[in-house]
């Protein structure tokens, strides 16, 4: 799978600290338990990405919304 191809699979997401001061992203889904577990430096490295990621987002559909639509 890649970012771009869309999926019905749906999961919850927690996110928090752990009590052996690690950063904790924990990924349930149907038949699947992730936990992803980070240093503070590395969650926040995640945290600017994503960020950076809804700043693209956001300029993608904003770009979209001025384009005349393909016939």
């Amino acid at each position: 799978m890649s970012i771009n191809k869309q999926s019905d699979i749906a999961a919850n997401i927690q996110i928090g600290p752990t009590d052996l001061g690690m950063v904790r992203i924990y990924v349930e889904g149907d038949g699947v338990d992730l936990p992803l577990d980070f240093e503070p430096d590395e969650a926040e490295e995640i945290a600017e990405e994503l960020l950076a990621a809804a700043d693209a987002a956001r300029a993608m559909a904003a770009g979209a919304k001025g384009k005349p639509r393909a016939r």
